[in-house]
C-alpha cells in the first residue's frame, strides 16, 4: 500500500490538521495519519466520510488510476 498524498494534500489545502479531520469524521488522529502513511486501509464508509469532509470524490482521494 502506498502513501495517500492526495488525501494529505486535500486536507492541507483546507488548512485542516489531522486532528481536525479526524474530529469531523469521528476517528482518531492516528487513524488519519495511518491512512495518509499507507499503513491502514479505511472502510468505504470512512472513505465516504472523509470525501464529504474535504469536498472530494472517492476517485479524487482513494481510487488508484489504472495505467
Amino acid at each position: 500500500m502506498s502513501k495517500n498524498l492526495r488525501l494529505k494534500a486535500a486536507r492541507a489545502a483546507m488548512d485542516l490538521s489531522q486532528k481536525d479531520l479526524a474530529d469531523q469524521v469521528d476517528v482518531s488522529r492516528q487513524t488519519i495519519n495511518a491512512i495518509e502513511m499507507g499503513d491502514y486501509n479505511p472502510s468505504v464508509r470512512l472513505c465516504v466520510k472523509i470525501c464529504r469532509a474535504l469536498g472530494k470524490t472517492l476517485d479524487e482521494l482513494f481510487w488508484e488510476e489504472v495505467v
